[in-house]
């Protein structure tokens, strides 16, 4: 029987309340994209019951409770990506707009920022994923309903 190794990582690709500017994160300590700003996300956990809980458990412990999001649940971008040590991760893209509240950064992160979005191409360093997801999220967000997103 074969056995597979692969993580299920979220990322929240989290838009500015006004749609023009995109909020990434510089990631710290890490194997892969170290010092490189990436979405916010992590691992859904065994404890994590639905997919909701996962982003918001995530969302909480990376920027903090305060920092409220509204997200889109129903669809989601999926990306693969093979890490250093040869495991593989899927990677579901899920939109958001942010809300409210403050930012209060975990240590996986030395500093965020608000990127405009027509600046994005040329921002650096980032994750090179980052301005293809955007695009296919934005597309996403053309069909998305007020009322289909979930507050965390």
């Amino acid at each position: 029987m074969k056995q597979y190794n692969f993580q299920y990582c979220q990322k929240i690709i989290v838009l500015s309340k006004d749609k023009k500017e995109i909020f990434l994160c510089k990631r710290k300590g890490e194997a892969d994209y170290d010092g490189v700003f990436s979405f916010i996300g992590g691992k859904m956990e065994n404890s994590d019951k639905t997919i909701i809980e996962g982003l918001k458990r995530e969302k909480d412990e990376e920027v903090g409770i305060n920092f409220k999001i509204k997200i889109y649940p129903n669809f989601c971008l999926n990306l693969y990506f093979t890490k250093s040590d040869g495991n593989a991760m899927i990677m579901p893209h899920y939109l958001a707009i942010h809300k409210t509240g403050e930012i209060d950064l975990n240590e996986e992160y030395s500093e965020y920022k608000w990127v405009k979005i027509d600046k994005l191409n040329e921002f650096e360093p980032k994750i090179p994923t980052i301005p293809h997801a955007l695009k296919e999220i934005l597309r996403l967000k053309q069909i998305a309903e007020e009322k289909e997103f979930v507050l965390i």
